[in-house]
């Protein structure tokens, strides 16, 4: 009866809403309507998270950027890790926080003065617990982990950097990445070490730096956080790409030569990163903030988490696709085969995203190859074509200094 009743009563409830007719379909539509909704705002985020990925970016704060390296320092002297630059932060103090720079998805970039120089801290992450352990270290019961063998070590290392760079390296080019010799910090040295190695920038950093002008030197690292020098950034808010008033070299007059140095300077490090090494280096992540330039004008790329060479560059591009937009990866472009639906391995655009003739070659540049469909024979020619207006346009300059 009491059923029965109920049921009386659903009914005279969806017959009073009328047009609904039955009440499991008004229910139906309402719970549609209502995913629909839900589903335009979870795009609608997804678009502005692609548009800017920052905008979940923590607050830089000077005080919490003190209590994570108050933690480095508690955990290096429970022995926990190890660094050559432990010793000036957490004893010495000889390397002293200035201010916060950055915080990015969990990275962490801080300014410190490290006796008398201004220098970079980074870590991509905040806590050194956050990156998993080193597994041979979790194994190993000898003391302080000093029973591991060096050929397994070497292993895990070489695989390592593997992952990080997509390049096979010999035994013998691994020594910017070795601990060093075995002794009373042996554990924290590996586990610092194993912690620096899953940061594909820290990686990148040491191989390139004997290599490269255009790329940051190690100075050294504490834990799972390493120092950098510190330079003037690009800036995507001031009329020009660097804040010349505040490099040396450039006062007054002398900021028309100095702009046409580092156009020059991006162009020789363009081709320096496509041509001299064994696999031409991309970068993915094309923005003001990610260059900085050196007193003698040298572009200098700060950060390269998104730099990959060509074997893993080809990895990350060559996926599943319906159109083009879906082989975009950040400033690296593919195209969709339509007949497989597949990203091309092949990136199509370089990264010159940046008076007539000037900007002719510049959109040649930006755009390479597309009449002919040949990216690579196009390129150079075009490289060299802008590099040869810009060497006109500085050579006008020093005629009208004179």
């Amino acid at each position: 009866m009491a059923r029965a009743a109920g049921a009386r009563g659903r009914a005279g409830w969806c017959g009073r809403r009328g047009r609904c007719g039955r009440c499991g379909r008004c229910g139906q539509g309402a719970l549609l309507a209502f995913a629909a909704w839900t589903a335009g705002w979870v795009l609608a985020a997804a678009l502005l998270l692609r548009a800017h990925p920052g905008v979940l970016s923590e607050r830089c704060t000077n005080e919490k950027s003190r209590r994570i390296l108050a933690a480095l320092c508690q955990d290096y002297r429970g022995g926990a890790l190890a660094g050559d630059l432990c010793e000036d932060l957490c004893v010495a103090g000889k390397l002293l926080f200035q201010r916060c720079l950055h915080y990015d998805r969990g990275k962490k970039v801080l300014q410190a003065d490290w006796r008398g120089r201004p220098v970079v801290l980074k870590s991509k992450e905040e806590a050194f617990s956050s990156f998993p352990p080193l597994s041979l270290l979790e194994e190993e019961a000898g003391e302080g982990g000093q029973d591991i063998p060096e050929a397994e070590l070497l292993l895990m290392v070489a695989g390592e950097v593997k992952s990080a760079l997509g390049l096979e390296l010999s035994n013998s080019s691994l020594g910017p990445w070795w601990p060093g010799r075995r002794g009373p910090r042996w554990r924290g040295q590996l586990a610092s070490l194993w912690a620096l190695l899953q940061q594909e920038e820290y990686v990148y950093f040491s191989l390139l730096q004997d290599l490269s002008p255009h790329v940051l030197p190690v100075l050294g690292s504490c834990g799972h956080f390493y120092a950098v020098e510190f330079l003037a950034a690009g800036s995507p808010h001031h009329r020009a790409l660097f804040p010349l008033d505040r490099v040396p070299g450039a006062p007054g007059g002398g900021q028309a030569r100095a702009i046409s140095d580092i156009a020059l300077s991006f162009l020789d490090m363009v081709n320096h990163f496509d041509s001299d090494f064994s696999h031409r280096l991309h970068l993915c992540d094309i923005k003001p903030e990610n260059f900085a330039i050196r007193s003698d004008f040298t572009v200098v790329a700060i950060d390269v988490d998104m730099a990959f060479f060509e074997p893993k560059m080809r990895e990350i591009l060559e996926q599943n696709c319906t159109d083009d937009e879906d082989c975009n990866f950040f400033d690296c472009f593919s195209r969709c085969d339509l007949r497989v639906n597949k990203c091309g391995a092949q990136r199509v655009n370089n990264n010159l995203q940046l008076q007539l003739q000037l900007q002719e070659a510049v959109q040649e540049c930006a755009d390479p190859g597309v009449p002919s469909g040949n990216t690579r024979r196009d390129a150079p020619s075009v490289f060299w074509k802008l590099r040869r207006v810009l060497r006109a346009t500085l050579r006008e300059l020093q005629e009208a200094e004179k």
